[in-house]
């Protein structure tokens, strides 16, 4: 009983996380699919499915642009967090800091930093805050394992999506192949009806 309900849970799991991604359903005998309601001619059926194709087309082309966006934030908050580690270590010191920053592309500016336990954050939307360097340590770290956890959670998604996209170029070729097989049959009975 244990089993089934541990089974029962993952299963419901799964979809929860796919939520918004619908499932192909694998098209097991095509000969009962095609005489259900709603599935008149293969060139329909097969119209269908090319349309739910397209739409799982256009959700990896946002899920891989959402990848992308993350995959380019990451690096940006590591290297802000190790920034501000630098920080952390030299403002008990009374030595300014050296350093370059980035002006605009390929063009950086020398800079005299004193010790500080404030920085200014960009948080987007042209909105800069500022903190505490501990707080802004915090909510980097936050930020960070967050997009860790949403590009994992998007690579799921990507993962499924391919599932979908092979369940889904099965059943176009099972109805195809399937129409092929009934038109030459259809052929054939009529070429013995005639002869």
């Amino acid at each position: 009983m244990a089993t089934t309900i541990d089974s029962c849970n993952a299963v419901q799991a799964t979809k929860k996380k796919h939520l918004g991604i619908p499932e192909a359903i694998f098209v097991e005998d095509v000969e009962s699919f095609m005489k259900q309601p709603g599935n008149d001619t293969a060139d329909a059926v097969l119209r269908k499915l090319d349309e739910q194709y397209q739409k799982y087309k256009y959700m990896e082309l946002n899920l891989a642009q959402k990848k992308q966006r993350l995959k380019s934030q990451i690096p940006q908050i590591k290297q802000t967090l190790e920034i501000l580690r630098h920080m952390q270590k030299k403002k008990e010191t009374t030595d300014p800091m050296e350093t370059h920053f980035l002006l605009a592309d390929n063009v950086y500016c020398k800079a005299s930093v004193p010790p500080t336990d404030k920085v200014c954050l960009w948080l987007g939307a042209n909105v800069m805050l500022e903190y505490d360097i501990d707080e802004a340590q915090s909510l980097l770290e936050k930020n960070l394992a967050t997009a860790s956890r949403n590009l994992d959670s998007l690579e799921e998604d990507l993962d499924f999506l391919r599932d979908q996209f092979t369940t889904t170029e099965v059943n176009m070729a099972r109805v195809y192949n399937w129409d092929v097989k009934r038109r030459s049959k259809d052929n054939l009975l009529k070429s013995l009806e005639k002869s």
